[in-house]
Formats: C-alpha cells, sequence, structure tokens
C-alpha cells in the first residue's frame, strides 16, 4: 500500500473505533485493523513499578492464554528487553530492535525465545508515557507483518488512539471536551497532514517557535502525551477532520 492507503487505514479505524462502548467490541475492532498488518496479538498495558504486578497493568488483551500465564508467573516484564527499551524511548519500535546480550542476558533471551514458540516472532510496540510519569505501551505481535516507513506511522496512530479509547471507557467518570483556539485547530490541523512545527509557521506566517507553542497547548488540553496523541485525540472529538 501507498502512505496515503495507510493513512487512510489509520483515519478508518479512528473514524469507527469510536462507535464501540464496550472494551470487548473495542478490542475485536483493534483486533481486526491490526490483522490486516499481519498482527495476531494485542496487549494494551500500563508498566509496571518495582511494587506492582505486570497482570494488574493490563488494560486490555488478546493474548494467547498460555502465553500471559507464562509471561506473569515467570515475571517476564522484569527481563524483557522490549520493555526496558519501552521506558527508555517515546518512538515505536520494532521487538527486534531491543537489545540484549544473549549470554550475560539469559532471562530476556528466555523472553524472547518463548514468546516465538506462542506464534510471537515479531512485533511492534507503540511506547506512552503520560505527563504524570505514567508509562504505558500497545504492543503487537505476530509471524507475517507488514512493517514498513509508511505502515509504521499509521500503526504509531492507530495505536495511541487505541489506547485513549480502551483507557476512557475504563475511567469511571468520561473527561470534559477540550476547547481549542482557532489557532490551535489550525496548527493541530496541518500536524495531521505530517506538517512539522516549521512548516506550519511557514504556512501560518508564525514563527516555528509559536507553531511549537500552540501545539503544546493544544496537547496538554488534549490530554495528549506526544504529537501524535494529540492529533488522533483532534480527530476524535472532531476538533479537527480527517
Amino acid at each position: 500500500m501507498s502512505a496515503v492507503d495507510y493513512g487512510r487505514e489509520a483515519l478508518d479505524f479512528i473514524e469507527g473505533l469510536g462507535t464501540y462502548r464496550k472494551v470487548p467490541e473495542a478490542m475485536d475492532a483493534l483486533e481486526t485493523a491490526f490483522g490486516r498488518f499481519g498482527f495476531e496479538t494485542i496487549i494494551v498495558t500500563g508498566l509496571p513499578n518495582p511494587d506492582q504486578q505486570f497482570a494488574q497493568m493490563v488494560l486490555a488483551k488478546r493474548w494467547p492464554a498460555g502465553w500471559f500465564s507464562l509471561y506473569t508467573q515467570n515475571n517476564y516484564d522484569r527481563f524483557d528487553p522490549v520493555v526496558r527499551l519501552c521506558r527508555q524511548s517515546v518512538n515505536p519500535f520494532e521487538w527486534s530492535e531491543a537489545p540484549y546480550d544473549a549470554e550475560l542476558e539469559p532471562d530476556a533471551a528466555e523472553v524472547m525465545n518463548r514468546a516465538s514458540e506462542f506464534g510471537m516472532s515479531r512485533g511492534f510496540i507503540v511506547p506512552i508515557h503520560g505527563l504524570t510519569g505514567y508509562e504505558a505501551a500497545v504492543s503487537l505481535g505476530g509471524v507475517h507483518l507488514d512493517l514498513n516507513p509508511r505502515s509504521k506511522p499509521a500503526l504509531h496512530l492507530m495505536a495511541m488512539y487505541g489506547f485513549d479509547h480502551i483507557r476512557r471507557l475504563l475511567e469511571p467518570t468520561p473527561y470534559p471536551p477540550a476547547r481549542l483556539t482557532p489557532r490551535e485547530r489550525e496548527v493541530i490541523s496541518w500536524a495531521s497532514q505530517g506538517k512539522s512545527a516549521w512548516e506550519i509557521g511557514e504556512i501560518l506566517h508564525i514563527t516555528q517557535r509559536t507553531a511549537e507553542e500552540h501545539l503544546a497547548t493544544a496537547g496538554r488540553k488534549l490530554g495528549a502525551v506526544n504529537r501524535t496523541h494529540a492529533v488522533a485525540l483532534a480527530i476524535r472529538n472532531k476538533i479537527i477532520n480527517p
């Protein structure tokens, strides 16, 4: 698919997901959408602190039952090189990009090898870092995956929106709608089209710094953790058109 096709796939997903009001239904939609990229497993989860258990942090999942039991019983999150890199990175990455030394870190090697036994030999993870220090991730696994420079931005956007929708469904009270100024809506709209802060500044005849400030303010109002998340939330709230 072209970059435009991947982008349309992501926007169609965002527009459709908002209609689901129950977590199982939303996860069905995630499973279908990510399945088009070859993914067979999904987990939406917070990352535990040392005094927390991984199982307590999971918001929703479509993991093989045996793998989840094995992962939690053996505290694999303590050794998982993907989780480790997820805590350090703000950018999505393939599981294979998470470094570890198989000889010096046999526990890490065990995690990756056992995952392969459950049909999760490859994967893609989207780290989520909240402003309050909250850490989370959407992790996708499978074997034959459509991962390339064109598909990854779409997957990033879909994962961020999927996480936010699942989180909001689990919240006891709804979030009030964000109110953006006309200028903030403009910069978010241009950001949704892939424009950088410098490009937005040129288009709107403002400085790059001013564009960045508007983007940051809009992100805070939306409760976003990064620019991609802000775009997803703005589309979801119908503040901008996809």
